[in-house]
C-alpha cells in the first residue's frame, strides 16, 4: 500500500443548477477523501459559475479509491445540496498528476453541471540509504564514482 499526499486543486464549476429561486446561489464545495473532509470558501456573486482556485491537501493511500466533491449552496436557514462529483483516484496514483479536468456534477443520477479539478499525488518514500564510494585514477585524471544502493519501503511493505 503506497501512502502519500493528495493535492486537490478546486478550480471552479459551470452550469450548476441554481437552487435559489429569487437570488443567485452561493456555492461551496465539501471535498471528501475517505474519512477526511475539507470545505472550500463560499463563492459569492458568481451564481452557477463559481471560481475557487483553492488547493486542499489530504494524507492518503491507494486504498482511498475515490474523491467525492459535494457542492452545496450556502443559505441563511439551511444549505442546499446541489450535486456531487465522484472522481476515481486510480489515474492520479498511476500518473502522479492529472491537470485540471472537467467532471460531471450529478444529483439523483441527473446531470447538474460540471466542476473542474486538478489532482497531484506525491508518494511518501520511506527507506534506508546505504552507499558505496569508489575512487579511480586513470592516467593523470581522477574519476570519482559513487554508487548509491537504496532499499525503498513504500508505506508498510516489510523488508
Amino acid at each position: 500500500m503506497v501512502r502519500g499526499t493528495l493535492e486537490v486543486l478546486l478550480v471552479g464549476a459551470k452550469g450548476l443548477e441554481n437552487t435559489d429561486f429569487l437570488n443567485n446561489m452561493d456555492p461551496y464545495a465539501v471535498i471528501i477523501c475517505r474519512t477526511q473532509e475539507q470545505k472550500s470558501s463560499v463563492s459569492t456573486g458568481k451564481g452557477s459559475e463559481p471560481d475557487w482556485n483553492e488547493t486542499f491537501v489530504f494524507s492518503t493511500s491507494e486504498d482511498a479509491t475515490e474523491l467525492i466533491i459535494k457542492l452545496m449552496d450556502s443559505d441563511v436557514d439551511s444549505d442546499d445540496f446541489v450535486g456531487e462529483a465522484c472522481i476515481s483516484l486510480e489515474p492520479v496514483y498511476m500518473e502522479g498528476h492529472i491537470p485540471p479536468t472537467v467532471y460531471n456534477v450529478v444529483k439523483d443520477g441527473e446531470y447538474k453541471g460540471e466542476i473542474k479539478v486538478g489532482l497531484t499525488f506525491t508518494p511518501e518514500w520511506i527507506g534506508t540509504l546505504r552507499h558505496l564510494s569508489l575512487g579511480l585514477s586513470i592516467g593523470s585524471s581522477k574519476i570519482i564514482l559513487v554508487t548509491i544502493l537504496t532499499t525503498w519501503q513504500l508505506g508498510e511493505i516489510s523488508r
